[in-house]
């Protein structure tokens, strides 16, 4: 599927209203090509390194489409709801929870990014949109975007190419993770598959080995 970075975001950190906790969900748009490696973008900073930002959730990539799904659940936030709100570094058309996989290995300007994850959505994003409930929408619809690792530093611009060049688990997509890891009692068997999915954030990994086991541990009661 050929495609291309759209925009590219970075930003430094600011208060959230109303309770000004620092962010760094608010990002500009980047005019020229910006300088990735295994902490992200040169310029670009997290408020919370505890839950984001790091190796494995170097560079956050959300797809443009999503944000008129939720500009029609909050119309009163869609003047704000357009690429780069939700604290996004690349936006693109064409590629969604459905159509991209973990693991994936994308070439990107001169970088080479792997899927690792998909953004767990927080409270954060119902401050940023003043929207009770969005981070609840978002979860809920799967619409979460995703985390890459760098696996090779380089430079980004708007416009480079977006290359999808190896994708080793073409069966878990990132939507298909994501609806795994919301059931209540998902196949241990089908987790144990998930976690041993190369590219997988480790702790990520270790989370479905642990939950494989305690639904081993604990049938479910026979009605």
């Amino acid at each position: 599927m050929p495609s291309h970075i759209d925009h590219l975001f970075i930003g430094a950190l600011r208060p959230l209203p109303p309770e000004g906790q620092m962010t760094g969900m608010y990002k500009h748009p980047a005019r020229g090509a910006v300088a990735v490696g295994p902490e992200g973008f040169v310029g670009d900073f997290q408020g919370d390194r505890r839950v984001h930002g790091g190796a494995e959730k170097a560079v956050h990539h959300y797809p443009a489409e999503h944000y008129p799904r939720l500009a029609q659940r909050f119309p009163h936030s869609a003047g704000i709801l357009q690429p780069g709100t939700l604290g996004e570094n690349l936006s693109t058309h064409g590629w969604t929870e459905e159509t991209v996989c973990i693991g994936d290995l994308f070439r990107v300007g001169t970088a080479l990014l792997q899927l690792s994850q998909p953004r767990s959505p927080c409270w954060k994003i119902d401050h940023r949109l003043d929207a009770e409930g969005a981070s609840l929408f978002v979860a809920h619809e799967g619409i979460t975007g995703w985390y890459y690792r760098v696996r090779e530093a380089g430079t980004i611009a708007p416009g480079d190419a977006f290359e999808l060049v190896e994708r080793p688990n073409p069966d878990l997509s990132v939507a298909a993770y994501w609806r795994a890891t919301l059931e209540h009692r998902p196949d241990p068997a089908r987790l144990r598959a998930m976690a041993a999915a190369a590219g997988l954030a480790p702790d990520k990994a270790q989370r479905l080995a642990d939950r494989a086991a305690w639904l081993e541990n604990n049938p479910a009661a026979t009605p």
